[in-house]
């Protein structure tokens, strides 16, 4: 069995990861800024929509630096103890965000809500909140159009949810989730302190921060359930299966595919396993020049295969008539 390796990134897998970098940073500095200035309304008011909406936006500036954090390691070059690399460790630092976003962000807001209601404290300086979820709206809209150029490199023709579950990087709708997110949170926050004002009645307050938590838990449930698929071991895209097998069967030597094995090591890092049938006159030095040549053909059009195993198999005697 012989082993090609390749460990050159293309300049597409390059450009979207570029972009998922500065989606990121962005999102960072913008909900580091957001996250301090509604503390600072939340204590001036009292509002417990706006406290919610700032435990938010501080889990959202954890999460950014876990996921930068994740690209970094992800990116390190294979080793003794990790062979395949470390790609996988992206895909264990975006469920530590999922579970972050559920326990503080989901937890927090929904236990503000309930205290609010059970003790509902009237809002002081309203427009106070007015004038930070104005200004959130602003900054949060920014970071959604950074995170949506990043997710658009990789969604092409599919739907938003299709690219969701096809995406082998979860930082390119990791980060679109937690803005959109935080845009709809802000947009409750807001529409809850109004009714709140204009009721009269903290306890629209109290329910605005509970709807945000349940709006949190949905997007920890969504980002927990594709991190575990890719965790665990995920194929390959069918699309890029399809081309493998198109790369390989052009070689007229290779008389069938009898097996193709792909497992998803990273964002841009996959393992192929080919189990070929060759014909039986094939000399050992012609079979190993033959799999070189094939090792060749899929390191040039396919840089995202980092490992590549093929093993002949022996003709039988259904194949063989």
């Amino acid at each position: 069995m012989r082993d090609v390796r390749n460990f050159q990134g293309n300049d597409a897998g390059t450009m979207a990861k570029h972009e998922n970098t500065t989606a990121l940073y962005a999102a960072l500095i913008g909900n580091l800024a957001i996250a301090i200035t509604k503390f600072i309304a939340a204590f001036i008011t009292g509002g417990s929509a706006m406290m919610s909406e700032g435990v938010h936006s501080l889990v959202d500036c954890g999460n950014e630096v876990l996921l930068l954090y994740g690209q970094k390691r992800a990116a390190k070059a294979p080793d003794a103890e990790h062979p395949v690399g470390y790609g996988r460790e992206l895909y264990f630092w975006c469920f530590v965000v999922a579970m972050m976003i559920f326990a503080l962000g989901a937890g927090i807001s929904i236990y503000e809500g309930v205290i609010h209601i059970l003790a509902p404290e009237p809002i002081t300086q309203p427009m106070v909140n007015f004038i930070v979820f104005g200004l959130a709206f602003v900054f949060e809209g920014i970071s959604l159009w950074f995170a949506w150029k990043a997710f658009r490199k990789v969604k092409g023709r599919r739907s938003i949810w299709q690219a969701v579950q096809r995406s082998k990087d979860p930082t390119s709708f990791t980060v679109l989730l937690e803005d959109s997110a935080a845009m709809i949170g802000v947009a409750i926050a807001a529409v809850g302190t109004g009714i709140a004002v204009v009721t009269e009645n903290p306890v629209w307050d109290g329910a605005s921060s509970i709807a945000i938590g349940v709006l949190l838990a949905g997007v920890a449930v969504v980002l927990a359930r594709e991190s575990k698929h890719l965790l665990v071991g995920e194929a390959a895209n069918p699309e890029v299966v399809e081309a493998l097998r198109s790369t390989v069967g052009k070689h007229p030597e290779v008389r069938r595919i009898v097996d193709l094995l792909t497992v998803q090591l990273g964002a841009d890092q996959v393992f192929a396993a080919f189990t070929l049938e060759f014909p039986d006159e094939m000399t050992v030095p012609d079979l190993e020049r033959l799999i070189g040549t094939i090792g060749a053909a899929v390191r040039k059009t396919h840089p995202e295969v980092r490992r590549i195993f093929v093993r002949p198999e022996p003709r039988t005697q259904e194949t063989a008539s």
